[in-house]
């Protein structure tokens, strides 16, 4: 590139120039001066132009901090306090934040210059990724490759539907495979769902329900049932037998088997699939999250050979399910970094050996706190459950807290987590009273003891019947009867 090439307000290394514009600033884009001039704006920004209930909803449990950097589980506001991350966007930082191993991938990615998103032609690395997965998944035989884990579903809900030639998918209550509308019509939470209709004519029946599985398949039309291995609202996990079961069930009727691995899977559960403790082998199996290394977009949906070879089943169809994005070099770079972390840190083993440790801990507290329920999960995938105490004192306030919103109790743990103990969790789900906890698989012991006792203080606050807590309870219902 000549000098003359170069980008207005740019030299031909891509450097600035020195040239300004009319108010005296450095022409070009440099995100470091954008972030320092106008980083403070941030909730006004969100409030303005994006999702203005968010900052409220932030600002009102006072979650509206400003972090400022990020390393694996933990994360440092402007003042430099320490934050444990219990949430891991959702289980999108898999590996915690900023590994080094994926960023390095996908500098070199960068640096390589490939051609990428030609669409006519086969790039290497999409290959690559596909045969990394399927290592792990080898009942399966291809991978087609989108942007997010609702885009996945979509891919198994349109796979299924064309492969069987059917058209209705069943789906469990409570579950949650995503908020496009194709995955928002097997959503098991009607709340996601209001106001959005029509949908497509897919059916719930109740989580372990074989008798209503039979009684739906006997219809005839069904072509697949998809369902969470464990449940991300509420992390329920399914009865023993039932998926098993469920598969046989499905096979006499010719229907397929989706497993939505979404969050649980690439190890969050202390093995790799969730499903694989459950001795079946699903047609069809979505992956997103973890799979990006926390960096760039992307999802997965790995099947059996039929099952592409009748969707794609000329070169007239080639086209006939694709992503614009789909497959790009800096995704796949990022998925296979993300893979190799997996295995070398030996993190599935991690997952289960520190989440037996996390949850074990916890469920020993159930006899010491009456509004502790139970403790359930698997791996780094913990579900803590409160429920209504038996003495009269803390009852009242329990009551005063239900009759204003379910849910509300669960949100008075959360705040102290983050305010007095710098621990960043959140409730599983609407109107349920669990906190749901999915760290990064790099969670080490030292967090499992950091959080567990952060987590046994707070409790102790709450039964003893006064105090900060309490009263921001208050303002909860105060709240939640505003909103009505």
């Amino acid at each position: 590139m000549t000098a003359s090439d170069a980008a207005p307000g740019r030299d031909a290394g891509g450097q600035d120039s020195g040239e300004q514009d009319p108010a005296g600033r450095p022409k070009g884009f440099d995100l470091a001066t954008l972030l320092a001039e106008r980083g403070g704006e941030r909730y006004d920004l969100h409030a303005r132009y994006l999702n203005h209930q968010l900052p409220r909803m932030l600002h009102t449990i006072g979650f509206d901090r400003y972090y400022e950097r990020a390393e694996g589980a933990h994360f440092w506001d402007a003042e430099g306090n320490d934050y444990l991350d219990m949430l891991a966007g959702f289980g999108v930082q898999g590996l915690g934040r900023h590994h080094p191993v994926v960023r390095k991938a996908l500098h070199d990615v960068l640096d390589a210059g490939l051609p990428d998103l030609t669409r006519f032609d086969c790039q290497p690395l999409p290959g690559l990724l596909a045969e990394k997965l399927l290592a792990h998944t080898p009942h399966l035989d291809r991978v087609f490759f989108g942007n997010s884990g609702t885009e996945a579903v979509e891919t198994a809900l349109k796979f299924a539907r064309y492969a069987t030639g059917k058209p209705r998918v069943l789906y469990c209550t409570h579950s949650f495979h995503g908020l496009t509308t194709g995955s928002l019509s097997v959503n098991g939470e009607p709340g996601f769902q209001d106001g959005f209709a029509p949908l497509l004519p897919d059916t719930a029946i109740a989580l372990g329900d074989l008798d209503a599985l039979a009684r739906e398949l006997k219809r005839g039309d069904v072509a697949a049932l998809i369902v969470e291995p464990i449940q991300g609202h509420g992390v329920y996990l399914m009865p023993p037998g039932f998926l098993r079961a469920a598969q046989e069930l499905l096979r006499k009727h010719k229907a397929l088997l989706i497993c939505d691995e979404v969050q649980t899977g690439l190890g969050r559960t202390g093995t790799f699939w969730a499903y694989e403790q459950e001795d079946v082998e699903p047609d069809l199996v979505t992956v997103a999250k973890a799979l990006s290394g926390g960096y760039v977009p992307v999802g997965a949906t790995l099947g059996k050979d039929w099952i592409f070879k009748k969707v794609y089943s000329s070169m007239d169809r080639v086209l006939v399910h694709s992503a614009s994005f789909g497959s790009n070099n800096q995704a796949m770079a990022a998925g296979l970094a993300s893979l190799s972390v997996i295995e070398d840190e030996q993190l599935v083993e991690n997952s289960r050996r520190v989440g037996d440790l996390l949850r074990t801990r916890l469920a020993g507290l159930t006899d010491r706190y009456e509004m502790l329920k139970e403790v359930r999960g698997r791996g780094l995938m913990v579900a803590v459950e409160f429920g209504r105490p038996k003495s009269l004192g803390l009852r009242s306030r329990w009551t005063m807290l239900q009759a204003a919103r379910k849910g509300l109790f669960a949100q008075m743990v959360v705040v102290p987590l983050l305010q007095r103990h710098h621990i960043l969790t959140q409730v599983s789900g609407d109107h349920i009273e669990v906190i749901k906890l999915i760290p990064p698989l790099v969670f080490t012991e030292a967090d499992a003891d950091r959080f567990v006792t952060a987590f046994t203080a707070v409790m102790d606050d709450a039964h003893d019947g006064g105090g900060l807590m309490w009263d921001f309870g208050k303002t909860l219902v105060k709240q939640a009867v505003a909103n009505r």
